[in-house]
């Protein structure tokens, strides 16, 4: 196979799995939450949390994710997506995607404009990441303007609702209704206003780890994407597969 060509079902399942890892915006720490009690006897406002938990992941530079897709999903093949990505648009990373009962694990780089994917099997398939455009547009996620900040600064409906910890570090849980129209960036093809709940960290309002309910449709009887980042404006240095 040249470098320039596809089959179908692994250039679809490719761009799905890197359209979830998105989300991936999201920014953040990949353990899990663990409730404790809150100190405080009143919990900060939601809207404040979410409002400077915007600002903060709007400046953010780069950062390793981890995204989990679990149940299903219409349209999301995604089971797992793991790397590196820039307030610029470029990744690298694997994705974990099933198609028709079989997991297949793939290898992927984005750099400017041009998407490289690989399967289990044979050479890097150099794309043109216009050909996803309309899926995924991997520079939405740290872009303030349309990624997890743009996401963060307009739920609604937000109600801070415990004191938690995250891999160690102290955050607010703070659930929240995501407007699809902008949550469709990271996670394409959701529809109407989706529950969720983000973990903000208390000493620099980042988002740690990130949670969407997504619901059923047709045969597939829906799910969770959870998004949680570590290592954030680490130096990160991405260039083509060789």
């Amino acid at each position: 196979m040249s470098r320039t060509q596809s089959r179908p079902g692994l250039l679809v399942a490719g761009i799905v799995a890197l359209t979830a890892a998105v989300v991936a915006l999201s920014g953040c720490s990949d353990g899990t939450a663990s409730s404790q009690p809150a100190t405080d006897p009143d919990l900060p406002a939601a809207q404040n949390l979410l409002k400077d938990s915007s600002t903060a992941m709007g400046g953010i530079k780069t950062a390793k994710f981890l995204i989990t897709a679990d149940g299903t999903i219409a349209g999301l093949a995604l089971k797992r997506a793991e790397g590196v990505l820039t307030k610029e648009g470029n990744a690298q990373g694997t994705a974990q995607v099933e198609q028709m009962g079989t997991t297949t694990d793939l290898n992927f780089t984005i750099v400017g404009q041009t998407m490289y994917l690989k399967g289990p099997t044979g050479d890097y398939q150099q794309l043109p990441l216009a050909l996803a455009a309309s899926v995924y547009d991997p520079s939405a996620i740290l872009d303030p303007e349309r990624g997890i900040a743009k996401v963060l600064s307009t739920a609604t409906d937000g109600k801070t609702e415990a004191s938690e910890s995250v891999d160690g570090q102290a955050t607010f849980r703070v659930g929240a209704k995501f407007p699809a129209e902008n949550l469709s960036k990271i996670i394409p093809g959701v529809t109407g206003s989706v529950p969720g709940k983000v973990w903000i960290a208390k000493n620099n309002t980042r988002v740690l780890k990130a949670t969407f309910d997504l619901p059923g449709t047709g045969d597939a009887k829906g799910g969770t994407v959870t998004v949680t980042f570590t290592e954030f404006d680490a130096a990160v240095t991405i260039t083509p597969p060789k």
